[in-house]
């Protein structure tokens, strides 16, 4: 994805993701917000939680939801407190707690004819992928190529992600759609 935001703009979310998941944790007034318009924008955005490279929560929107700001604030209190998979995060986690924000680009259908067409057209390591079968849906970052670098692997872990068959990806024809990200990370605590 193009850069959307400058790296002072990424680090002023990630300072503003930190300060408010601190006000939540300790009922401090929330964070004195950057006055910069380009965090007005909408895009869908993720806040990932990490302690020593672990996943500790990770929350989004596909969609914008309000402004890159906005988006920002609720899914760093979603990650930190309300991920289904976690425990709400403690003071004593806050302290090791690594914050990576990613900004979305919309999404766009991805046309294919079978899963070998698919895995042919996914970009591991640039596409993100939402993939959606009647009710069920799921999202991977392209962060996680990182661990899943192979296409079939990652399709089949996301769609155990969405509650079906690993292999649904290969016989059902679910809908596919693509997106790219501009992330930006803490330094490791």
């Amino acid at each position: 994805m193009e850069s959307v935001l400058t790296d002072k703009q990424g680090r002023d979310l990630l300072y503003v993701a930190r300060k408010t998941i601190a006000a939540k944790l300790s009922a401090d007034k929330d964070p004195v917000l950057p006055d910069d318009s380009a965090l007005d924008a909408g895009y869908g955005t993720f806040v990932t939680l990490k302690i020593n490279g672990g996943l500790r929560g990770c929350i989004g929107n596909l969609q914008p939801a309000g402004s890159v700001l906005e988006g920002v604030q609720r899914n760093a209190v979603n990650a930190a407190f309300y991920d289904p998979r976690f425990q709400p995060l403690s003071s004593q986690e806050f302290e090791q707690v690594q914050i990576e924000i990613s900004v979305l680009s919309q999404p766009q259908t991805l046309q294919y004819s079978d899963g070998e067409d698919l895995t042919g057209k996914l970009k591991p390591g640039v596409d993100g992928v939402i993939l959606s079968l009647g009710s069920a849906g799921a999202t991977f970052l392209p962060q996680v190529w990182e661990q899943l670098p192979e296409p079939e692997t990652f399709l089949d872990h996301l769609c155990q992600k969405a509650g079906l068959n690993a292999a649904a990806w290969r016989t059902d024809h679910p809908e596919i759609e693509i997106y790219q990200v501009q992330s930006f990370e803490e330094e490791v605590r």
